[in-house]
């Protein structure tokens, strides 16, 4: 008898989940019929070929109808059937929490915590802190994280660069803390502590810029806007650039009351997030970094909800199409697009360029989706080692 266990976003312990049990073989029929001389039943006899008949018909049934599955949003993601997974002596991983005690120390390649002002960021960081070729600071986008550029760090570090990427606050490894106690999420509290730990960081100006995504991703842009003499070089990688962006199912869903609370606490979303938007499927010890901190605890998704929900993103997507138009915008930026994306189509980068034609030039990445990072950092690394 084969058995499969299925996750819940719930973060339940184990032997809550719901388990479904197949079987493999098929089970006779018993004949109604007798001869003359067979004596006849005893009641026991008759009620368990009853039950035996009961049964083959209901398994008979089953294979003519799918059953309804209530965690098929789990199971229909690729990556995430595996989520949890029953292992070889249950006592070895019967809940969550020890699943969490088997990943909790991945994904923290190159960081480290570091305090600014109120809280603590975590920060990835490759090359000399003083790198002949200058410093490069990476940004995320939601609902990921920094650990996306870590191939593309380790390579570029290797080219002279000195490279940062933090977690912004709310998201990854760094703090998270509730709404309405120091920090709400707004646009203009995510831009201060971004210059508190630059200071930290002891990063000198200008530097170059490396943006990807949705949400904190475009605050990225928006904080390039307001600090151009900050800025060398830009490069965009698959944004929402333009009012025509749309705005993906998650961020929606998100926005709506209670509902929003719900989405909010999947601990499998982002890396549906990132596969969704990509022609591939992300290995499983990738999908447990994505996954783990909104595995540990709620606080991710809180963050996130509340972000989702103070972003305008007409205004924020308005300000970034206006502010990088000819007349207003002069730095050189390099968008790497990465043309399978499933979010935003090529057109939309294409349409971005034509507001600044001279300045903005446009980088195809053939096979990459909306990370192009994650899908394809080698082709990432060479069109930023050119453009820097």
């Amino acid at each position: 008898m084969a058995w499969t266990l299925l996750s819940s976003p719930l973060n339940l312990p184990l032997s809550h989940s719901a388990i479904i049990a197949k079987t493999s073989s098929d089970r006779l029929r018993s004949s109604t019929g007798r001869s003359r001389t067979t004596p006849p039943p005893t009641r026991r006899t008759i009620r368990a070929n009853a039950a035996e008949q009961d049964q083959a018909e209901g398994n008979d049934k089953d294979k003519d109808t799918q059953a309804f599955n209530p965690f098929g949003f789990v199971t229909d993601n690729p990556s995430s059937r595996s989520a949890i997974q029953l292992p070889e002596s249950p006592a070895e991983d019967g809940n969550v929490g020890q699943m969490i005690y088997r990943i909790e120390d991945k994904g923290r390649e190159y960081g480290s915590s570091i305090k600014s002002g109120k809280f603590r960021w975590f920060v990835r960081e490759t090359g000399l802190a003083k790198g002949r070729r200058g410093t490069i600071v990476f940004l995320h986008g939601a609902p990921t994280q920094s650990y996306s550029y870590r191939v593309v760090m380790s390579q570029m570090s290797d080219f002279g660069f000195r490279c940062i990427a933090p977690d912004w606050i709310g998201f990854g490894f760094s703090d998270k803390p509730q709404p309405g106690y120091g920090f709400d999420y707004t646009e203009k509290e995510f831009h201060e502590e971004f210059d508190r730990l630059l200071d930290v960081l002891g990063v000198e100006s200008p530097f170059f810029l490396v943006v990807q995504g949705f949400l904190v991703g475009s605050y990225g842009l928006t904080w390039a806007l307001k600090n151009p003499s900050k800025i060398m070089k830009l490069a965009i990688l698959n944004s929402p650039l333009t009012v025509s962006s749309p705005i993906p199912g998650l961020f929606q869903k998100l926005r709506i009351p209670l509902f929003g609370e719900f989405t909010c606490q999947n601990a499998i979303m982002a890396e549906r997030f990132i596969e969704a938007g990509s022609p591939y499927v992300l290995k499983l010890e990738k999908a447990e970094v994505y996954r783990l901190p909104y595995l540990a605890s709620g606080g991710p998704g809180f963050a996130l909800l509340e972000a989702a929900r103070k972003i305008n993103f007409t205004d924020t997507l308005s300000q970034i199409a206006a502010g990088f138009a000819s007349e207003r915008w002069d730095k050189p930026v390099l968008l790497v697009w990465g043309i399978s994306d499933k979010y935003l189509p090529q057109s939309l980068a294409e349409e971005f360029q034509k507001g600044n034609p001279n300045t903005i030039k446009l980088k195809l990445i053939e096979g990459a989706g909306h990370m192009p990072q994650e899908d394809w950092p080698e082709k990432v690394t060479d069109a930023l080692k050119v453009f820097f």
